[in-house]
């Protein structure tokens, strides 16, 4: 038993549908313009180039159904995306292998601080404080792919205020799952608990106090969120 000079932090976790054992999570790599539509509309271009990725911090991850809108920003944008969970992991994995490692999927929101984004984008920093800030994951409970199925099309939207915001299909994904898990899996040991964010269709945009949000996957279900 290790004698921690202050107390750890606690697990973060997500539940799993039809199941009373939680899903521990290590790390979450966001993909960033994996969608063309996407991709155009924050002015980039759409063709296939090369996968980016950043990270946001387990501690992120909120399950209440509440965002609180964070301070030092006047700009906060949803993304909606589809989360894939990871059972196991490993170095340099084969795309014909890579959904062996999938356990399941959820759903997510990239909640953006767009202004802040934006001047470091301007000076060419990283993105973290713009991305990986207090509650800036929601997210829903797993789905175990041997219910979902391995999901590679099928609608994905989000809501707000009930007025469709973002409407897309999953089979407009530049990098679908299995790519992504070998491309990152040439740059990192990832592993079990891991997390990754597959990236957002065309229609974000700003959110206010009060908004109330409902994100959907086919295949997976949807969830709400409520900015506070």
């Amino acid at each position: 038993m290790t004698n921690y000079l202050i107390e750890p932090a606690q697990q973060v976790s997500l539940p799993v549908r039809g199941s009373d054992a939680a899903f521990p999570v290590r790390r979450i790599y966001c993909i960033g313009r994996n969608y063309a539509d996407h991709a155009i509309e924050m002015g980039h271009d759409s063709g296939k180039e090369p996968p980016f990725f950043f990270q946001k911090n387990a501690e992120n991850v909120d399950t209440s159904g509440e965002f609180p809108y964070p301070p030092q920003t006047s700009d906060v944008h949803f993304e909606m995306e589809m989360i894939v969970a990871l059972k196991s992991g490993g170095v340099d994995i084969r795309e014909e292998d890579a959904l062996e490692h999938v356990l399941g999927y959820g759903l997510g929101l990239d909640m953006t601080r767009r202004d802040l984004q934006g001047e470091a984008k301007k000076m060419g920093r990283p993105w973290e404080i713009g991305k990986a800030f207090e509650r800036s994951a929601p997210m829903s409970e797993l789905v175990p792919a041997s219910d979902t199925g391995h999901l590679d099309q099928g609608r994905i939207a989000l809501q707000v205020n009930g007025a469709e915001r973002q409407v897309g299909d999953l089979n407009q994904m530049i990098w679908k799952v299995p790519e992504m898990i070998a491309y990152l899996s040439r740059f990192y040991d990832i592993a079990a608990g891991d997390l990754i964010m597959s990236g957002t269709p065309a229609g974000v945009g700003p959110i206010e106090r009060g908004d109330v949000m409902v994100g959907e996957v086919e295949g997976i279900g949807s969830f709400t969120v409520t900015v506070v």
